[in-house]
Formats: structure tokens, C-alpha cells, sequence
């Protein structure tokens, strides 16, 4: 039931995180390969892209969807069967790649949460999951049409909607994990994950629920996909070159790079938090979402919606500009967009921007489409937590346009310095834009 109004606002926290991404199967090694600086693009492996003109893309490597959970988890009580895995062999076989991914990064996130040892007396109806997809279950459409073409329809797959359709993600990690709660899937290109969190924040807040696992995957890594983006010179084509490929804000950067994974929170109302003595991230106190209404695929001049949304997310969290230390940057390494979102910083920020840290991970991981907001906010969050920025590698020559702006990009290595709160950006096809703004707890 929704909070009455009188009511004051019900603060939301992350209490556990989780990620499988290029440069981690995990939400730590992840963390970790950022403050390194380490790559996650390589030649792709996952078709054969002999013909394509674009042959590089941030794959995750090493992942099994059977992998077992550090521990088995009971979110039935003790008297319920055991989550040992993210998924049965059985499970596997029904389930597209970016449910695998994102189902294993949830299953971690909860497990870190430690919210395991309280659902007794956390009713599971409270409970929750917002996760979105950009484009779905692209590799087994692919798939699945050729084996159509080749053999008639007797041999589609009866799994085959299962595997693509967009929502199926939420919904098995509301099974695996007995929640309940609202159960929503968002759909906003590379801004979903971004609004995954927001929304999810805002039904705690409302009193829809205490509990939301929240953020995003994305598995795309295919001919279709990396054709189309090539065909729109979106991508960048240095095949010989992968680990200095994606290289935002320099003036040699030639677009960005496709990459898969997911990246997923617990989000949890604060009291119940604090009440059960979880160990607690950050705080999300800002969200702001706007719509350009200018181009289907390219920022408005000055990236006004961008302006606008980070504007609306810091009036949310009711701080001021210079109350932020660290922007990471939705920064994609196209021509365009990488200049048009640093203006847009360097404005909403200028009273700070000479303090202010910058930085893009996509230089490391290559754009995770659908997971791209929730991989830029694991980057605030875990900024704030460890006093560390991230790093914007592959920065050798700044663009002149956004060298101009004076604002710090934090090229080649990380920064050690206090985060109190960081900004993380989210832009996407459509002209959507989603920010959210994360405190110390």
C-alpha cells in the first residue's frame, strides 16, 4: 500500500551489489579491474566475424550460468529448497544469455545483501525487482531464425519466447528469489538500467515496497548487432588494436564498443536497514528523467535533456552542485557524444568543476547497452565506498572541445581522494536520459 503523503519520504540504500561483466564475473573483480585500469574489449569470439568490418567487442569470458553460489541461499526460510545456483541445467536450456548473466548478478547482489538470514520475518510481498534489457534476447532470435529457415517450424524452440522476451529476466529472479513484490522490466536503450534504479528507488519511497533488486543486462554481441551498429558508423574499428579501442573524450576516438554483462543492486528502505544491521553502500537520493525530443540517436545541442536531468536528480537529492566529488560519465567514446555530455557537466557544474572527478569505465568495459547505467553507478558507488575514482584509460590526446571545459577526466590511472557524493549519467537512443546521485550513507 502506498505511503500516505503526510508521510515523510523513506529513504532508500544499496545493501548489496552484484556484476558479470568483461573485466569481472564478479561485483569485486569488477571493482578491482577498474582501479587497475584494466581492459575488458578483445577480438570477438562469440561468432565467427571474419567478413565483419567491425571484429573487436567486450565479451564475458569464462562465465557458466551453473556456476554455485558462495552459499546456498533459502529465501523461503530454512524450510525452502535451497538456491544453490543461479540456474538448473534444466533452467539453462529455456533462458536467453542476458538472463543468465543478469540472474547471476542478482543472485550475487542478494547474497551480499545478507538479506537471507532475515526473510523469516520479511514478508515477500514487500519485496520486489526492477531489471531492465535494452534489446533483448537478440542471439537466440538470430538463432532461432536460422533454424527456422533450415528446418521448418517443427524445430522452433518451445523456450523460444521465454528466451527473448524482455521481461523474462525479472520474472525468474523473482522466482529464484521469492519476491513477490512489484515486478517490472524497463526498455529505454542504454538508459535502461539508470531507470531501473530510479524507478525501483521510487517504489520504496512511495511504500510499494522495502525491498527492489534493481539494474540491467544486455547479451548482443552478435551479426546482426554488431553489423547494424557498424552500418551507422556508431562503432569503433580498431581491430588491431582492441584494448585502446574504446577511448572516450580523446581526440582519436572513433566510436564506441559493443560489450555484454549485467550489472544489479539491492536497493532497501533505510530503517529496515539499519534495524537488521546491514552493511550499507551508499544512499540513492537523486533521480532525474528527461526526454531530449530532438533526435532519435544523437544528444540535443549543449545535451540540454542531459543538463536537465542532472539537474533534476541533484534537486531530488536536495544538494547543491558542489556537494558532488565524482561524475562517471555515461562517456561512450563516439565523436559526438562524448563532447555534447562534457559541456553539459562542465555547465551543471561549473561552480565545482576545477574539484570536480570525471571519469568514463566504458573505456574499460565497452558499452553494456542495457547495463550501462547500473555499470556507471557500480562505479559511484564503489567510488564513495573505497575514497578511489576510476580511471578514463585509452585519454592520450584530449579532444580540444572538451579539453576546453577545465574539468579533471581522470586520464590513465586512478584517483584516490573522498567521494562524499557521486553523479552517475545514462543516455540512450530516443533522446532518454537518466541520472541518479548516490551519498555516503
Amino acid at each position: 500500500m502506498t505511503q500516505p503523503l503526510t508521510q515523510p519520504r523513506r529513504r532508500v540504500v544499496i545493501t548489496g551489489v552484484g556484476a558479470v561483466t568483461p573485466v569481472g564475473l564478479s561485483a569485486a573483480d569488477t571493482w578491482a579491474s577498474l582501479i587497475a585500469g584494466r581492459s575488458g574489449i578483445g577480438p570477438i569470439t562469440r561468432f565467427d566475424a571474419t567478413d565483419c568490418p567491425v571484429k573487436i567487442a567486450g565479451e564475458v569470458k569464462g562465465f557458466d550460468p551453473l556456476r554455485p553460489l558462495a552459499a546456498p541461499l533459502h529465501p523461503r526460510g530454512p524450510a525452502g529448497d535451497a538456491v544453490a545456483a543461479a540456474f538448473t541445467a534444466k533452467d539453462a536450456k529455456k533462458f536467453g544469455r542476458f538472463t543468465h548473466l543478469g540472474c547471476a548478478a542478482a543472485a550475487e547482489a542478494y547474497a551480499d545483501s545478507g538479506l537471507d538470514a532475515h526473510r523469516t520475518r520479511l514478508p515477500a510481498e514487500r519485496m520486489g525487482v526492477n531489471l531492465g534489457v535494452g534489446l533483448g534476447g537478440l542471439p537466440e532470435i538470430e538463432h532461432t531464425y536460422d533454424v527456422w529457415r533450415r528446418d521448418g517450424f517443427r524445430k522452433i524452440s518451445p523456450f523460444f519466447i521465454i528466451q527473448i522476451a524482455p521481461n523474462l529476466l525479472a520474472g525468474q529472479v523473482s522466482l529464484l528469489l521469492d519476491m513477490r513484490g512489484p515486478n517490472l522490466a524497463v526498455a529505454s536503450a542504454c538508459a535502461t538500467s539508470g531507470h531501473s534504479l530510479g524507478e525501483a528507488a521510487a517504489a520504496i519511497t512511495r511504500g510499494d515496497a522495502d525491498v527492489m533488486i534493481a539494474g540491467g543486462a544486455e547479451s548482443t554481441i552478435t551479426p546482426l548487432a554488431i553489423g547494424a551498429f557498424a552500418q551507422m558508423r556508431a562503432l569503433s574499428k580498431r581491430n588491431d588494436d582492441p584494448a585502446r579501442a574504446s577511448r572516450p573524450y580523446d581526440a582519436g576516438r572513433d566510436g564506441f564498443v559493443l560489450s555484454e554483462g549485467a550489472v544489479v543492486f539491492v536497493l532497501e528502505e533505510r530503517e529496515q536497514a539499519l534495524a537488521r544491521g546491514a552493511r550499507i553502500y551508499a544512499e540513492l537520493c537523486g533521480y532525474g528523467a528527461t526526454a531530449d525530443a530532438h533526435h532519435l540517436s544523437s544528444l540535443a545541442p549543449a545535451a540540454e535533456g542531459s543538463q536537465r536531468s542532472m539537474r533534476a536528480a541533484l534537486a531530488h537529492a536536495g544538494l547543491a552542485p558542489e556537494a558532488i566529488d565524482y561524475v562517471s560519465a555515461h562517456a561512450t567514446s563516439t565523436p559526438g557524444g562524448d563532447s555534447e555530455e562534457a559541456a553539459a557537466i562542465a555547465s551543471v557544474f561549473a561552480v565545482n568543476r576545477a574539484a570536480l572527478q570525471v571519469s568514463a569505465v566504458k573505456s574499460m568495459t565497452g558499452h553494456l547497452l542495457g547495463g550501462a547505467g547500473a555499470m556507471g553507478s557500480l562505479a559511484a558507488v564503489l567510488a564513495i565506498r573505497d575514497g578511489v575514482v576510476p580511471p578514463t584509460i585509452n585519454l592520450e590526446t584530449p579532444d580540444p572541445a572538451c579539453a576546453e571545459l577545465g574539468l579533471n577526466l581522470t586520464p590513465g590511472h586512478a584517483v584516490r581522494r573522498p567521494v562524499r557524493a557521486a553523479l552517475a549519467n545514462c543516455f540512450g537512443f530516443g533522446g532518454t536520459n537518466a541520472s541518479l546521485v548516490f551519498t555516503a550513507n
